[in-house]
């Protein structure tokens, strides 16, 4: 990027001076926000980071020097200066060690009210992404902690809040997704004159479900029976998994506790590598379509389910950190002009510069066979198999068949004594894991739009759109796909910790990938 005279960029104009809190920065989109927020607006006045300690860091302090400021994400910062880089994070990051799920984040009355007296603006990044996870833990999360971001904007005198959500909050509706207010495809709910719906009386019923299956198990089965409640009510309501319907509900109760306040709602679509900043490829842990991406490069499936013709609505990284940044700077802006105002953004590719999931499984194999030497933790040998997208039922239906078959054949092999065991039955299991969990996502009925997105960039003018830019347009999904992508997730994904180059540890990692992540928010921990 060529030298751009930062003053006339108004998102930097806005930004300057500002105190933010940013929780989720320990997960991947959070890192790449605090990144370019350190960059880009280095005379910002402070940055509070909600995060608490785990088992390996107790402290969060000593979490976020080993945990994000060791990241490689900030590694152009430091070759550019290292010293101003650890003054920064010594004397502008402040550490709040907190809870998403306690009542004012586990902070004392007098910390959480001196704390809301510190703040010009939120970012809220902090969600469980996993698909399945247990109905209560899923609401307490992605819905209920809500609440003390709502009190804690209150308290700070009514200031921006920036939530980010999903694009797929948009659940079973079909057809093109606009940037609105979501209508339940199933349910029949109160809607607001104000466009939200209310939703306590639903909350109340989802709580009663929780208490009635907490009644009735215990221990592992209980947990099951909560994952289970999870997937059967979102599916009731209109939303493919529990990590959807919740992100909605916590729509809701935003848009209405906030109604008369600022607050924009920014919706990612799947959320992968960099594409240019602050390096290309940079990415941190397997995310959904690298699940798929793995488990052919370990030769563990050579068909998915999915339509070729479909549309996998991808983003990279950087343009979802940048819509955060510049819809913050909006609100920002307004107030300055005494306004209040909610905004929707998504940001996606579907509508703008679609990638179809023909071209995703062309671009993979194509670089796949003509350099896999090149990713030694990604491709142990050369794919001997091409990978072909096949009508759900019909690949589902065969599948079953096949698995049956082997499941007899083993338990005969068993029966006679013989220990040895036919292990396609797993790259079956595997196949049909990733088919029930990602198929949603392969075979879509929508595509999402962000035309509002583009005309706030368009209204900053030129300077913002280099330095900030949103547009999906200027992917080039060979390029990207062959070059940047399946690069990076080579260089950083797979050579941090929990991530083998090993056939069985590199597939089990896309396994739990595909199962936690649909976009960039990960779990506040």
């Amino acid at each position: 990027m060529r030298d751009i005279n930062t003053d006339n960029s108004p998102t930097i104009t806005q930004l300057r001076g500002k105190r933010l809190l940013i929780t989720g920065a320990t997960g991947f989109l959070g890192k790449v926000v605090l990144e370019k927020l350190m960059r880009t607006v280095p005379d910002i006045e402070a940055v509070y980071l909600l995060m608490r300690g785990n088992r390996t860091h107790r402290d969060v302090r000593e979490r976020f020097e080993q945990e994000i400021a060791a990241s490689s994400i900030f590694d152009t910062l430091r070759a550019r200066d290292s010293v101003w880089f650890e003054a920064f994070c010594k004397n502008r990051i402040h550490c709040i060690a907190g809870e998403a799920t306690e009542p004012h984040f586990g902070l004392s009355r007098t910390a959480f009210m001196t704390l809301a007296g510190e703040l010009d603006g939120i970012v809220n990044s902090a969600a469980s992404v996993n698909f399945r996870e247990e109905l209560d833990k899923a609401l307490a999360i992605n819905t209920f902690s809500l609440r003390n971001i709502i009190e804690l904007a209150e308290a700070a005198g009514n200031i921006p809040v920036i939530q980010v959500s999903t694009c797929y909050v948009n659940g079973f509706n079909q057809g093109a997704m606009a940037e609105e207010i979501v209508s339940p495809a199933k349910a029949e709910l109160p809607n607001h004159e104000q466009g939200y719906f209310e939703i306590y009386r639903t909350l109340a019923e989802l709580e009663d479900r929780v208490d009635a299956v907490k009644a009735q198990y215990q221990g592992r089965e209980l947990k099951a029976k909560l994952v289970e409640l999870g997937i059967k009510t979102s599916h009731e309501y209109g939303w493919n998994d529990t990590y959807t319907f919740t992100k909605w509900l916590g729509e809701q109760l935003l848009l209405k506790s906030l109604r008369q306040y600022p607050l924009t709602i920014v919706r990612p679509s799947i959320i992968e590598s960099t594409l240019r900043e602050p390096t290309p490829g940079w990415i941190e842990g397997v995310k959904v379509a690298d699940a798929i991406l793995l488990a052919y490069a370990r030769g563990k499936v050579s068909f998915f389910p999915g339509k070729r013709n479909g549309v996998i609505d991808v983003i990279p990284a950087d343009l979802v950190s940048n819509s955060i940044l510049i819809s913050l700077a909006q609100q920002f802006a307004l107030r300055a002009e005494g306004k209040a105002e909610h905004h929707i953004y998504q940001c996606c590719s579907g509508g703008r510069n679609p990638l179809t999931m023909g071209e995703f499984i062309d671009h993979l194999m194509a670089e796949a066979k003509a350099n896999h030497q090149h990713y030694d933790k990604l491709f142990t040998s050369a794919p001997s198999r091409n990978f072909v997208a096949v009508d759900k039922k019909l690949f589902t239906l065969v599948a079953g068949c096949v698995r049956f078959a082997l499941m007899a054949f083993n338990q005969l092999l068993s029966k006679l004594g013989m220990r040895q065991k036919i292990r396609a039955k797993r790259n079956i299991d595997t196949a049909l894991e990733l088919s029930n969990i990602f198929s949603f996502y392969a075979a879509p009925k929508y595509v999402f739009q962000n035309d509002k997105l583009l005309g706030l960039s368009e209204s900053l003018g030129s300077v913002d759109q280099e330095l900030f830019p949103v547009d999906s347009a200027a992917v080039d999904w060979s390029h990207y796909i062959r070059n940047v992508h399946i690069a990076g997730l080579n260089r950083y994904a797979l050579n941090g910790k929990g991530y083998s180059a090993t056939p069985t540890e590199a597939v089990r990692a896309g396994e739990e990938a595909v199962n936690r992540v649909v976009s960039e928010p990960e779990v506040f921990n």
